[in-house]
């Protein structure tokens, strides 16, 4: 496994939209090892694939500081309610938190690295994590959304 350098906002592939997976092939799994890497070792809670330089619809999260590790390959969410404001920050853009609105809870619908449909439900911290990573799958940053008073 490898980490893989994380770009940081100004670079313009974080401002690009991904284009989805369509082989489920040692090449996605070698890409989600090394994100799981990257992101255990940066202490983060998800990590999209454009975060890495690769303009694929991929995203990892952790909730439990690495044990469990959540692959999501073209994500979507299929279902949103409620209303969650809270600080946000990305491994994209340190030292950098703001106020951000969110579903509280939300359904995404996604494939696991094999190619096999998966339903990931979510409330609070994780809803906002999930949309905060397929945000960046559009090449929308967090900032972007801010709630600046």
């Amino acid at each position: 496994m490898a980490r893989r350098n994380i770009y940081q906002v100004g670079d313009d592939t974080l401002r690009q939209i991904s284009k989805p997976v369509t082989e489920f092939d040692d090449k996605l799994a070698q890409l989600l090892d090394d994100m799981r890497d990257t992101l255990i070792y940066a202490d983060g809670a998800g990590l999209a694939a454009p975060q890495v330089g690769v303009l694929k619809r991929v995203f990892v999260a952790t909730f439990d500081g690495g044990n469990t590790i959540i692959e999501a390959v073209n994500p979507k969410i299929v279902m949103q309610k409620g209303r969650r404001v809270a600080a946000e920050g990305c491994l994209s853009i340190p030292r950098i938190h703001e106020k951000v609105e969110r579903p509280r809870h939300v359904v995404v619908e996604a494939f696991d690295r094999y190619g096999n449909p998966i339903v990931l439900k979510a409330s609070n911290f994780e809803a906002s994590c999930y949309c905060h990573e397929i945000d960046h799958l559009d090449g929308i940053l967090f900032t972007d959304k801010s709630i600046k008073k």
